[in-house]
């Protein structure tokens, strides 16, 4: 069972462009985010899903400095794109992370994982996202091939096209789901990059915590900000962007 994590990644995002490359301390987001996919212990491989566009050149160019496979595909069409990722890599069981979320903790993921493989005789799909109680940017998705191929050759939406698994949990009468849960409701803390108020908290938590500490936890940037209450005020306000948006 070859188990691929696929972080789609590009640079025309509609509210922050550019923002997966933006850097803090002299590092990327995106680079952040590699270097703690890498540390996930149950993955066999990581893949960058970027796009055919000219302007995703820098992503490509950052793949092949880190040493991390890629694939180009459509932008617009990001399940096709999973699929063909997958396809390429031989993939069985697919995690899927979004490049906005350079804090993710590789525990979290690997927590999720170690979900979906002790009850994969049980579950199509595993998330942590389906019920809110990880910050955001903490989202990870776990799924099978079958699933992932039955849903590009089935779905038509063009929402469920742009964003990948909403035909498999929009299904639960034909998918088996499980969420994952965190041991309290933290979902109030949003950690993933679409705005400058977003990088901006993102900046401060990478300022305060990498030099210091770099294989940090979830728990560390909860203490963190627990010791700084006052920076999760930056991004308050942000909304999440609806399918479709």
């Amino acid at each position: 069972m070859k188990i691929v994590i696929i972080v789609q990644a590009r640079m025309t995002s509609t509210r922050l462009p550019g923002k997966v490359l933006k850097k803090v301390l002299c590092k990327s987001l995106l680079e952040y985010q590699i270097e703690r996919l890498r540390r996930v212990k149950l993955a066999d491989e990581i893949v960058i899903a970027t796009t055919i566009n000219e302007v995703d050149e820098p992503i490509v160019q950052l793949s092949n400095d880190l040493s991390i496979p890629y694939f180009r595909g459509f932008e617009e069409d990001v399940l096709s794109r999973y699929y063909e990722t997958a396809k390429a890599h031989q993939a069985n069981v697919i995690v899927r992370v979004t490049s906005d979320c350079p804090l993710i903790d590789p525990e979290v993921i690997d927590r999720v994982i170690q979900f979906y493989i002790d009850g994969q005789t049980e579950y199509d799909y595993v998330s942590n996202s389906l019920e809110r109680t990880y910050p955001r940017g903490m989202d990870t998705e776990v799924f099978s091939f079958k699933a992932l191929q039955e849903a590009f050759l089935e779905a038509i939406a063009l929402t469920d096209r742009e964003h990948v698994t909403p035909f498999i949990h929009r299904q639960p009468q034909r998918y088996n789901l499980a969420s994952v849960n965190y041991l309290e409701n933290q979902s109030h803390h949003r950690w993933t990059v679409d705005t400058p108020e977003d990088f901006e908290l993102i900046k401060r938590i990478l300022e305060a915590i990498y030099p210091k500490l770099p294989d940090f936890t979830l728990k560390d940037c909860l203490n963190l900000l627990h010791n700084n209450s006052e920076w999760s005020t930056i991004n308050a306000n942000i909304q999440q962007k609806k399918y479709g948006e």
